[in-house]
């Protein structure tokens, strides 16, 4: 039986304030999602909240709703400039912090708060410009956050809610400490909100929460089952040489108005987009080394539906909130049991149903006992038919080269590695 994924609390029901109660129904919101229902009010009361909920649920309207409410209903705080922000939020990745930038400028449309987004990989001169015009409401990813605060473009001195979404992933991508930092140039945790959110709440993120968060009342509404119960899950074994053929027979099979295909590596991922190329399809490529422009334009396109199909690594598992998506493919088994999670949420949103699709492969196989354990349940394997095989065309190009690991690419001129001068970006800076 599918899980119910609304209450029956209405946003109407919780005394927010008039301006964010416009920005809720321009939304389309009338009754909250379980983590709403149960985080809004305790932190609309002044509790600081630790919450766990599976991707797709609405916790982001849960912790802007709740941020906005209370800076909208104090006076802000005597000697505050308007560089420094009231509200920081706190995401691991680009994609997430445009996401909840999204999201708040929806919700706080209304309001007046000046609500902006910080992030590395482009608009470096534009985000300053911004942070020195003023906001409310700051929203942003750990090195881009560090970059202009070392500046002394804002201070958090006045910050009056502090939010972390994605709590989990901090550490996965390393900036644990960049977050650290952050959270220690903010005033002491009982003079502001404080809410965390993750998908999971490990040792780690408990710890984190002691040291940063006052008390906080800990909401779990993940349910037993990992993945969404409106996902219908359907795994093929297959030889590696036969991944091709078998993707354009599941993408023949049935009409699908917005697919994301996910691969382990982006070599892997270039070379099939060229082969859905010369076989009638229209993909765009999404991978870490995709230059922030270009990555926000793609993006753009797939939610506009110009563009039905999304390759992507795992950069795309977490933080993107595309309505529509009626399909995930995993070309590759993931590594992690958790990325399978995560990957597949990306579809059934909110209430709507999907299809995940998994090839196993010979390469790949050895992750699927991790990740039916981690799943608590058997993925159930279609058999390969030979009409399920649609011979390829082959590409009409070649998938871009890659330099071997450790040798950068030389300059024809200089001589010299591309990355001679710096080292590579983190991820999110």
């Amino acid at each position: 039986m599918p899980t119910r994924i609304f209450t029956d609390v209405t946003f109407a029901s919780l005394d927010l304030h008039p301006t964010l109660l416009e920005g809720i129904e321009e939304a389309g919101f009338k009754f909250c999602t379980p983590i709403q229902a149960q985080a809004l009010p305790r932190a609309l009361s002044g509790h600081d909240v630790q919450g766990q909920a599976q991707t797709g649920t609405g916790k982001s309207a849960a912790f802007l709703l709740a941020g906005m409410q209370r800076i909208l209903t104090e006076a802000p705080p005597e000697g505050r400039r308007k560089t420094d922000p009231r509200m920081l939020v706190v995401a691991p990745t680009r994609e997430l912090a445009v996401q909840i930038y999204r999201d708040a400028a929806l919700l706080g449309g209304h309001t007046g708060l000046r609500i902006g987004v910080v992030f590395g990989g482009t608009g470096y001169d534009t985000q300053r410009e911004m942070l020195q015009a003023g906001l409310d409401v700051l929203i942003g990813t750990p090195g881009r956050l560090i970059d202009y605060f070392k500046q002394h473009l804002y201070t958090l001195r006045h910050a009056r809610v502090a939010v972390v979404d994605e709590a989990d992933r901090m550490f996965d991508l390393g900036f644990i400490q960049d977050l650290r930092y952050l959270m220690r140039r903010l005033p002491a945790p009982t003079q502001r909100l404080n809410m965390l959110f993750s998908a999971t709440l490990s040792q780690r993120v408990n710890e984190l929460a002691y040291e940063h968060m006052n008390a906080p009342e800990v909401i779990d509404v993940s349910p037993k089952q990992r993945t969404v119960a409106n996902v219908t899950q359907s795994l093929y074994h297959v030889g590696s040489d036969e991944k091709v053929a078998l993707l354009l027979g599941v993408l023949a099979q049935h009409p699908r108005k917005r697919t994301i295909i996910f691969f382990n590596t982006k070599r892997e991922a270039e070379r099939v987009d060229a082969y859905l190329e010369s076989n009638g399809y229209k993909a765009g490529s999404l991978n870490g080394d995709v230059p922030q422009r270009k990555r926000m334009s793609l993006l753009q396109r797939f939610r506009d539906g110009d563009l039905p199909i999304l390759l992507a690594t795992d950069v795309a598992s977490r933080g993107l909130h595309i309505p529509g998506i009626t399909d995930v493919i995993n070309y590759d088994l993931p590594q992690d049991a958790e990325d399978y999670v995560h990957r597949v949420g990306r579809t059934a949103r909110v209430g709507a149903s999907g299809n995940a699709v998994s090839f196993s492969c010979e390469r790949y196989c050895y992750s699927l006992m991790e990740i039916e354990k981690y799943l608590g349940q058997t993925l159930p394997t279609t058999p390969v038919t030979t009409d399920l095989l649609i011979k390829p065309k082959p590409p009409a190009r070649r998938a871009r080269r890659h330099t071997a690991p450790g040798r950068p690419r030389r300059n024809a001129r200089t001589g010299r590695g591309r990355n001679h001068h710096s080292g590579g970006a983190r991820h999110g800076r």
